[in-house]
């Protein structure tokens, strides 16, 4: 399913908060102390990190030439980490003839020597489209926008609203589209923003999604006690409420401007003493207290656990704007602006401030998101997106220790909802809406409530399973297959999801993608046989994705150590008959499965074998390559194991020579190759010996090459190992 870029904007818990005398320190400079390695990344000083984008910089045209890319393609440096190894991981943007690339961002694994190890791709191959030139003009891709509009009611475009050109590479096939946004009543209020994606050419909807999400809660004042800013002087001797410990962190009175425009009626805090707020709702400073420190803890957080400086990891602060607009019910970062904002709340709320711990916590982790993977705010990725700040934002609530509103895995505790909180991580499905266990359908779900399956992953993995008492609220592991295990820790967990999210997520991330992200942070953190990447294995087919890793035995390493011991010799699935197979014939969507180019499908373009579902690999027309691969798959220990599917294949090319292929990989060895060659008018069983194999745990790729001209269309179904 497609999954585009957005703004990731949405309100995290809010916590009470009482009253505030703020004692402070002006004029600090960065204090220099030794920061534990966090997710295995070096620390790296801003002029490291301009240095190490430099260098990427320079390597781009060569990268691009290595990895296959068109004379029309430009890769732009974004971001660089790396390893305690000295190992780099670079992630690109990519231009197309000047266009931005919508999903077309990709990661470069290099080693020490610098070397390309792998890549990891939002859109695997060269990107192509027939030209750069519109049918549309921007005025009727905007009028098309209006038309095409769901998010938001009576669609109008402002002087804020824009239409731009751009590919869109999130699809099967890359199209010229226009990226258009429209404003209208959404549940941010009545001038919400949406994008919507339409193709340049037709003017047909690709995908939309609201800019700035917004969720309705309830909750009963301002609370934090009394606490520490750090604080600034200006030139008059006046005291601001500009962090120079943090980045430089400013805290606006937005003075209510218009969410669309925060800073439009924007001043400064300013005071003769250094003493902030009172508590309460009457004194504007009160938020404006909640925001700084909120802030500060969250990038104490990042930088303390995983080295990171700031939302950017470039040591600059994110202006934060408070009291925007009016009876606004909504906190949000907006990438576009380098900004965080926050409402007042509404009646339904008792006009309680949005700028809780949480909040703060939740909504800079949207900007960590946007400086790296960019998880696209539509479909699963979406639900990733939401999932990855209600998890570090549950981890900054932890780190801050604060006895008023103690850690635990409730979002929204504090916000007086009828049932005691917004969302649940130990069990999502008790909030009513939110999915706990993956199923097909998760990509057409509201974000807010598809997140649910990434956060209760995290609780098991932290957690595990089990009625537990957290932060003085009840807590209860379930599952969706009936495991029971223990968790790795909430630090292990969360330096797993960081490190995924920073090296093998990008935009068009799924949560089957997501669980392979994490299976592999997890390997190289603690070992390929450790114990914690089995436990995130489990945790992944607790909540219905996969099967659970063969079990390695022995205690819990510490992130230091080697793997007490070698993975269990007994195969995972079903040896004794049936499919060993997840998923074989793809009517659960995904699930099992790692695609690199949305090849599982129900479309209605092509026809299934059986059921609904198929994969449809290749049919580009030009040079394109692609993957559909399931790991760990138990093969018989008895009999002739064998690999079969039916395969359909349609062609424009003649003759008999192979110039398009798809090739059957069993642990990197192909066994079996099929081409244009095997043109059929329908399905056509084929069969794989797996022999060699038999009692073992192998991982089985379908692998796709096309050369430069006439398309090749192979259609998988009904896959089975057994």
């Amino acid at each position: 399913m497609n999954r585009k870029t957005a703004l990731a904007a949405a309100v995290a818990a809010a916590l009470t908060l009482g009253t505030a005398v703020m004692a402070s320190s002006q004029n600090v400079a960065l204090a220099s102390s030794t920061r534990q390695v966090g997710a295995g990344f070096q620390a790296m000083s801003t002029t490291g990190r301009l240095a190490a984008l430099d260098q990427a910089g320079k390597e781009a045209a060569a990268t691009a030439k290595a990895l296959g890319l068109g004379p029309d393609e430009r890769l732009l440096p974004k971001d660089v980490l790396v390893d305690n190894d000295g190992a780099r991981h670079v992630r690109y943007d990519r231009t197309y003839r000047g266009l931005p690339v919508v999903g077309g961002d990709l990661v470069v694994h290099r080693a020490k020597n610098g070397k390309i190890t792998s890549t990891t791709w939002a859109h695997q191959g060269a990107i192509k489209v027939a030209g750069v030139t519109p049918a549309l003009s921007t005025q009727d891709a905007s009028k098309a926008a209006e038309r095409g509009a769901k998010h938001v009611k009576q669609a109008r475009t402002t002087n804020l609203d824009t239409s731009n050109l751009v590919v869109w590479a999130a699809g099967k096939v890359p199209v010229l589209a226009y990226r258009s946004t429209v404003t209208g009543a959404g549940e941010a209020g009545s001038h919400s923003q949406e994008a919507v994606l339409l193709d340049a050419n037709t003017g047909s909807v690709l995908d939309s999604y609201q800019l700035e999400e917004g969720i309705s809660g309830s909750g009963d004042g301002v609370n934090v006690g009394q606490v520490t800013l750090e604080t600034s002087q200006d030139g008059s001797g006046n005291y601001t409420l500009t962090d120079a410990l943090h980045g430089s962190t400013i805290v606006y009175d937005s003075n209510n401007s218009p969410q669309s425009n925060p800073a439009q009626n924007a001043q400064t805090f300013s005071n003769s003493t250094d003493n902030w707020g009172d508590g309460t709702t009457a004194s504007r400073e009160s938020a404006a207290v909640d925001a700084s420190f909120g802030l500060a803890k969250t990038w104490d957080f990042y930088k303390n656990t995983f080295n990171r400086s700031g939302i950017r990891n470039d040591g600059r602060g994110a202006p934060a704007y408070v009291h925007v607009d009016n009876q606004l019910l909504n906190a949000f970062y907006d990438d576009s602006c380098f900004c965080m904002s926050f409402g007042d709340g509404s009646s339904q709320n008792n006009n309680t401030p949005l700028t809780s711990l949480d909040v703060s916590g939740h909504e800079m982790t949207h900007g960590v998101t946007a400086a790296t993977a960019n998880l696209n705010y539509s479909g699963e990725s979406g639900g990733l997106n939401e999932s990855t700040s209600d998890i570090f934002g549950t981890m900054v609530e932890f780190y801050a220790n604060d006895p008023a509103n103690p850690g635990n895995y409730y979002i929204g505790e504090k916000l007086n909802m009828g049932n005691g909180y917004l969302r649940r991580m130990d069990d999502p499905t008790l909030d009513g809406s939110s999915l706990g266990c993956y199923s097909s359908n998760a990509g057409s779900v509201d974000v807010h409530y598809s997140s649910g399956i990434g956060n209760h992953f995290f609780y098991l993995t932290s957690e595990g399973t089990g009625a537990k008492t957290i932060g003085g609220l009840p807590h209860n592991g379930t599952t969706c297959n009936g495991d029971t295990f223990s968790g790795i820790g909430k630090d292990k967990a969360a330096a797993i999801w960081y490190r995924a999210l920073t090296t093998y997520m990008t935009s068009t991330t799924d949560y089957n993608a997501a669980r392979t992200a994490t299976l592999q942070a997890a390997a190289d953190l603690y070992g390929a046989n450790s114990q914690e990447q089995y436990i995130v294995s489990k945790a992944w087919a607790a909540v219905s994705l996969g099967t659970a890793l063969p079990n390695p035995g022995g205690g819990t390493p510490t992130p230091s150590s080697s793997p007490t011991s070698s993975p269990s010799s007994t195969p995972t699935g079903n040896p004794g008959g049936g499919n060993a197979l997840v998923n074989g014939g793809f009517e659960q969507g995904a699930t099992g499965w790692t695609q690199s180019a949305n090849d599982i499908t129900n479309s209605t373009q092509q026809a299934p074998h059986g059921g609904s579902w198929y994969a449809w690999m290749m049919g580009y027309g030009y040079a394109a390559s692609e993957t559909l691969a399931q790991n760990n798959i138990a093969v018989p220990s008895s009999g002739s194991p064998k690999l079969t599917f039916w395969l359909k294949v349609t062609t424009q090319e003649t003759g008999t020579t192979p110039y398009d292929t798809l090739k059957v990989n069993v642990n990197g060895t192909t066994l079996a190759t099929y081409s244009n060659a095997n043109a059929s008018a329908g399905y056509v069983q084929k069969t794989v010996d797996l022999s060699a194999y038999r009692g073992q745990t192998v991982n089985l790729q379908f692998a796709g090459q096309e050369d430069a001209s006439l398309p090749t269309v192979f259609l998988l179904d009904d896959v089975n190992v057994g």
